[in-house]
């Protein structure tokens, strides 16, 4: 028995529940990666896989994998770096054997460029809100203005621009087609005390529903604009649009957001003015870290659910 029952080189879902964990321990457990349990009898369909493709790329097989064990993404794509990356886990354990890499494609993280400076009006925009007129709520990741979100964050966010990972959607705010604004969303952290225990869903429901979190990764009032509660403002109109907006790219709403705060620089009275909640402190650790004590900055945690019944929905499984 595998993590499915087979048909037809196809595996289904199987039991969810608290006798999972005992089918589970039952099946010795290899590995788990990414939320996936990987049996002794995955290991050897994976072996059989690799037999009986002796020709195929490491890239060929994972898609292979994808599609005999029907792991997709909520919009129907395999789940093919993912699967990738379990595989060559496995390979590094000793447990599988995959072919030679084929060709080692150049890392474009090493080679990449800063976004360049971007030229837009910058005179000072100094006015109540009500007299801002209507704002627009751009979502421009893969659009012609996708640059120019880009640029703004690189020259005015503290932090920089960074490449979001995983699922991500980009706002650019506009006034009279002027951009006053600049907000980024992406996945969620896999594991994050305060909102763990706030949500307090299982580990099961949160390697289940962890995609239905997204971060808030940036926000930005461009320095030039001042204008009384306007953050907390797009805030309000953001997490209305964001749940729409993420379903119709990746196939899912979400259900709850949430962000980090470096209190030595910032209160976060903007979030707090749009009622999301302070969840706790980070511990200053990273996901990777073996020493157990702070190596980065320590963050305040806000969030806001979108939907009514939240902690519900996200403790499904």
């Amino acid at each position: 028995m595998t993590l499915g029952e087979k048909s037809e080189n196809r595996f289904t879902p199987i039991l969810r529940s608290a006798s999972r964990r005992a089918i589970l321990r039952a099946m010795n457990v290899r590995l788990r990666y990414r939320g996936r349990a990987v049996t002794d009898a995955d290991v050897a369909f994976i072996r059989q896989l690799i037999a009986a493709h002796p020709t195929l790329s490491r890239r060929a097989l994972s898609v292979k994998l994808c599609e005999a064990w029907n792991w997709v993404q909520a919009n129907g794509h395999p789940r093919d770096m993912v699967c990738r990356g379990l595989m060559l886990a496995l390979h590094r354990a000793g447990h599988i054997e995959l072919p030679r890499r084929q060709c080692t494609p150049p890392n474009p993280l090493e080679r990449r460029s800063r976004p360049p400076a971007a030229e837009i009006d910058r005179t000072p925009l100094c006015c109540p809100l009500k007299e801002l007129g209507e704002l627009r709520l751009e979502q421009v990741r893969r659009s012609p203005r996708e640059p120019l979100f880009n640029g703004l964050i690189e020259q005015h966010h503290y932090l920089g621009y960074t490449r979001p990972v995983g699922e991500h959607l980009k706002y650019l705010v506009l006034a009279q087609e002027r951009p006053v604004a600049c907000s980024a969303w992406s996945s969620a952290p896999r594991h994050l005390g305060p909102r763990d225990r706030f949500l307090g869903w299982s580990a099961e429901a949160r390697r289940r529903n962890i995609h239905l979190i997204a971060t808030n990764l940036r926000f930005l009032i461009l320095p030039w604009v001042e204008v009384p509660h306007l953050a907390s403002h797009l805030l309000g109109c953001m997490t209305r649009q964001l749940s729409g907006d993420w379903e119709r790219v990746y196939g899912h709403p979400l259900h709850f957001v949430e962000t980090f705060v470096d209190p030595q620089r910032f209160r976060g009275t903007c979030y707090r003015a749009a009622n999301w909640t302070v969840l706790g402190r980070t511990t200053g650790r990273g996901k990777d870290d073996q020493t157990g004590r702070p190596n980065r900055p320590i963050k305040q945690v806000l969030g806001y659910p979108l939907q009514r019944h939240f902690r519900r929905l996200l403790s499904e499984t």
